[in-house]
């Protein structure tokens, strides 16, 4: 009986295979899968494995592992249930595509954009998980909709193209469980905003200076600061 594998380091993209990059087996995941850094995982083999990652940006179709005796594998996008919205080709498609984005963009969703073929024509597309309300925005926006079993491997989100792991509109890292002590240090330099949908209870005074501390009054932020923040910020969907 086999060990389990321990895969634990990130290799990014991986090169098609081309015999050069030790790759020894395949591990294919769904897009939920792919954006957990802990997970127990059966490789494509048959062989058990698990992750055990550092946080980081969502495992992408074509990326590589490296378990710990040196041996990789490569990360295949499972196909699952999508929406893809399909932009009809013409000279106003490129502004029909930024406006689908746009839209469906502010409801903070993950996306994927890219182009194909829809019904012999050439087009670009937008995809998601199904969702009702999405699926009714963008017929409305003139999308055709297309209902099927594909790769969901949406985009990665600015932030974590530059490094950062967590996908905040401001500048600095909050983990998810914003549990704050009194007198817990704030810190609100450049680069941080917080806005008044923030859900701040109690009416307390909120000083937006540099280096100011929280009293006891704010025994309530870490829930309501928690289920707020993702209505108010765009998330990217991190690793947990």
């Amino acid at each position: 009986m086999s060990s389990l594998l321990s895969l634990t380091r990130r290799l990014g993209p991986l090169p098609a295979g081309n015999g050069q990059d030790n790759v020894q087996d395949t591990l294919t995941l769904s897009y939920d899968d792919r954006i957990k850094g802990r997970l127990r995982v059966t490789l494509d083999s048959g062989r058990a494995a698990g992750l055990f990652l550092e946080r980081g940006p969502v495992l992408r179709h074509g990326d590589g592992l490296e378990a710990e005796d040196g041996s990789r594998v490569r990360v295949i996008a499972a196909p699952e249930p999508v929406v893809t919205a399909w932009v009809a080709p013409g000279p106003d498609a490129g502004l029909a595509l930024a406006r689908l984005c746009y839209h469906l963009g502010n409801r903070h969703v993950t996306l994927g954009i890219g182009e194909g073929e829809y019904q012999g024509d050439a087009c670009c597309y937008v995809r998601f998980a199904p969702d009702h309300v999405l699926e009714e925005l963008a017929e409305r926006l003139g999308a055709r909709l297309e209902h099927h079993q594909a790769p969901f491997d949406p985009e990665p989100g600015a932030y974590t193209m530059g490094g950062h792991a967590h996908g905040h509109s401001h500048g600095h890292s909050h983990g998810h469980l914003h549990g704050h002590d009194n007198g817990h240090e704030h810190d609100h330099s450049p680069g941080h905003s917080h806005d008044a949908s923030h859900g701040h209870d109690n009416g307390h005074e909120h000083d937006h200076s540099p280096g100011h501390s929280h009293d006891a009054s704010h025994d309530s932020h870490g829930s309501s600061h928690g289920s707020s923040h993702g209505s108010s910020h765009s998330h990217t969907q991190g690793i947990v």
